[in-house]
């Protein structure tokens, strides 16, 4: 409780003889050296401001432009031809300054109009000279005198000691290509794709569009051009990535490998701690503008720089439409997860950046807390995993207010995320090719639910010291995230090292207070059970029939859900489960078929009460039970009309549908004629060899983790609702915030 009372600056008590006022020397220590921290970025920024945008001048020499001016003058000597009398004259009728502070005003402003306007000459100048591109096309390897005097040329221009962001307003602008050349282009690309009528095709259409329609969308391309920086980049980002509504897992995000021989420490948390200070030392050195701009061709050609800006303190919020990026000024503190909890680390203590060594006895700290999960928290990250539309609602519904909001709050706005994996991943001489794959697996996906895929990128700590990043990818491409992990695997091995014991060198600090536990309250109801599953049935064998439910999430399912998830049970007891939920089900089937189902008749039981007036408590609890999962299937119908031996590609693109009920979800599925039946199962289980009519197959929706038990022969069913690819019966674990 001792961080507790330390986060409060003071308190009172209201007592008969006034009020006790008591003050917390620590607090409010924190509170200044927190708002000296702040300042002092808020100057640095506004410093770099000012040298970014005198570029590629230097704010110096301005001061040496106003003494030359001023010199000159009182040498008896006019540089501005006639402009520093008339600015004189100006002041003149103010009437308050003499003739000697007129002269000296008239002559500093003289000279700083000029000094604007050398800036603004140089920086178009070297925006032209970077606007040629002869150089790239060249013979490698020779270089022709007019492109050793252009090199030279830039170098001239570029200034002395350029910043990050120092070269932004001197890069041309992305030209826009006539309507003709690209067409041209095109058609010399698929050139050798298409046969000869084809071609002729293509090409009538591309010359057709370069006449018509093309000039009056190049015309609207020309006006963004000239609008905006750049004319495609903001697309790009929204309609390639933001407004993209699958997983970002696996789709978008990448990773990157740690060093592939070498590993430094094998103690995790100082492979943390080293590693964590080095990228806040590469954060700083992006705050500072400190990074030298890439530049090609022997450090001449400078690269646009702006992809830095986001590349920590930013998050991918989802939408249900589009998504966007949240990033912020300033970020203290991390989050970092471990064995299902989430810990919140604040980055600096009395004024300053914690030290390697301090911060491995964060992680470690962490590392060594026995506490459990919260309900539901353990695989909260999932939902980052997911379909960004359902990630969306499930936001909006469960994470707007409270302590929900408040631990996403923590972690969207930390400077990024930290993942402290159980596993040992890495390069093994002995299995060189499954260690690489499983290590790359790892950093790509994890479990699913230990990375925080929404974040800018969440650094990932192995058991044994490995490390690696998974990288967000809408903010920024890999390049950016490349050039931080070199620096950060460099700064760890050759300038941070560690000590003969494999801890970060230094001291440990027991001043730092302890890393914080984010709360979560997550809804009960949610929270990995079995859920109320429909599956409908034809009644087509009486009159008007149409359908009947079938509840296929029976004891015998559930006891194979649990099985398939359980790590411990073998592929033969599986196998056993899996037929007996099977017989239960085509039992529970053949009833509806027949005439016998439970739900057809209950619901007209409760429509007599209704029109008799009466009222029957456990009709009206019946009822009201909500239906999580609904699933059905319509199989192909005129199978005859199909031959697949010989058209083998004439396969159905399916169906879709919505969710029927407000915490479910709709899905889409493609089949062939009700084929082979499917076994939906967890990763890693693999189908007896044996059991000859079970395939392989993981679906997942928002939420659910489905297991469809069928075998070949099932009935025929339609509906609106849910399906299995293969026409079978779901069996279904509710996971709503598992994934």
């Amino acid at each position: 409780m001792a961080e507790a009372h330390q986060a409060v600056a003071f308190q009172f008590t209201v007592t008969p003889d006034g009020i006790d006022l008591r003050l917390s020397h620590e607090a409010l220590k924190q509170i200044c050296l927190s708002g000296l921290h702040s300042w002092k970025k808020k100057f640095i920024r506004f410093k770099n401001g000012i040298i970014t945008g005198v570029f590629p001048a230097s704010p110096s020499s301005w001061l040496i432009v106003v003494v030359g001016v001023m010199s000159s003058m009182y040498g008896k000597m006019d540089p501005s031809l006639g402009i520093i009398a008339r600015i004189s004259r100006t002041l003149d009728s103010t009437g308050r300054m003499s003739s000697q502070t007129k002269t000296a005003v008239s002559g500093v402003l003289f000279g700083t109009g000029l000094w604007v306007a050398l800036i603004i000459t140089m920086r178009c100048s070297l925006k032209v000279l970077l606007s040629y591109h002869g150089w790239m096309f060249a013979e490698h390897g020779k270089m022709g005198r007019a492109t050793r005097i252009w090199m030279g040329m830039v170098k001239i221009f570029s200034g002395r000691k350029p910043m990050l962001y120092s070269f932004q307003t001197c890069l041309p602008r992305l030209p826009v290509p006539a309507v003709k050349d690209t067409v041209h282009r095109y058609l010399e690309s698929v050139r050798p794709l298409m046969k000869e009528g084809d071609f002729e095709r293509m090409t009538a259409l591309a010359q057709d569009f370069a006449v018509s329609l093309g000039p009056k969308l190049q015309w609207y391309l020309k006006l963004k051009s000239w609008w905006a920086t750049n004319y495609v980049s903001d697309w790009w980002e929204e309609y390639v990535y933001l407004r993209g509504r699958g997983p970002l897992m696996v789709n978008s995000n990448y990773y990157a490998m740690d060093l592939l021989y070498v590993i430094p420490t094998h103690i995790q948390a100082a492979r943390a701690g080293n590693a964590i200070h080095a990228i806040l030392l590469y954060r700083r050195k992006v705050d500072r503008e400190e990074i030298t701009p890439i530049r090609l061709l022997g450090s001449t050609v400078p690269l646009c720089s702006a992809q830095w800006e986001r590349l920590f303190n930013t998050c991918r919020i989802p939408g249900e439409e589009t998504d966007t990026l949240q990033h912020i000024q300033d970020s203290r503190h991390i989050v970092v997860y471990h064995r299902g909890r989430y810990f919140k680390v604040w980055l600096y203590h009395d004024g300053r950046l914690l030290r390697p060594r301090e911060m491995e006895q964060q992680m470690q700290r962490i590392l060594d807390d026995p506490s459990e999960p919260q309900a539901g928290e353990e695989k909260l990250a999932a939902l980052t995993a997911a379909d960004r539309v359902p990630w969306a609602r499930c936001r909006k519904a469960y994470f707007g207010r409270g302590k929900n909001k408040q631990s996403l709050d923590a972690i969207e706005r930390a400077a990024f995320f930290v993942t402290l994996d159980d596993t040992e991943q890495g390069y093994r001489k002995e299995d060189p090719e499954t260690s690489m794959d499983s290590y790359a697996k790892s950093l790509l996906h994890g479990r699913c639910f230990d990375r925080w895929f929404d974040k800018s990128f969440t650094f990932v700590v192995f058991k044994n010291g490995k490390m690696g990043i998974n990288a967000e990818h809408s903010w920024a491409d890999a390049p950016i995230v490349g050039h931080l992990w070199e620096y950060v695997m460099a700064t760890d091995c050759f300038q941070l090292g560690y000590a003969e014991d494999g801890h970060c060198k230094g001291d440990t600090n027991p001043g730092i207070a302890y890393p914080t536990r984010l709360q979560w309250d997550i809804p009960e109801e949610d929270m990995g059970k079995f859920c109320l599953t429909y599956e409908a049935s034809m009644t087509r064998l009486f009159r008007e029939g149409r359908t009947e439910t079938v509840r296929s999430c029976t004891t015998e399912s559930c006891n194979f859900v649990l099985a398939m998830a359980d790590p411990t049970q073998t592929v033969e007891q599986r196998l056993r489960l899996f037929r007996l939920a099977s017989e239960k089900h085509q039992h529970l089937y053949r009833l509806a078929m027949t005439g016998a189902g439970i739900d057809r008749h209950l619901f007209c039981l409760y429509v007599v009460s209704k029109y008799l007036a009466v009222e029957s408590p456990f009709l009206k609890e019946v009822l009201a039970e909500p239906w999580r999962l609904s699933t059905s299937q319509t199989p192909q119908q005129q199978v005859e009309l199909f031959d697949f031996d010989k058209n083998p590609d004439h396969l159905s693109s399916g169906g879709g549908f919505g969710p029927v009920s407000a915490a479910g979800v709709g899905g889409r599925r493609r089949d062939k004629a009700c084929p082979t039946p499917t076994l939906c199962s967890p990763p890693g289980f693999r189908a007896p060899p044996r059991l000859p009519y079970v395939g392989q197959r993981l679906v997942r929706g928002m939420g659910h983790v489905s297991v469809c038990a069928c075998r070949r022969g099932g009935a025929s069913r339609s509906s609106r609702s849910a399906r299995s690819p293969c026409g079978g019966t779901w069996s279904t674990v509710s996971r709503k915030f598992a994934g």
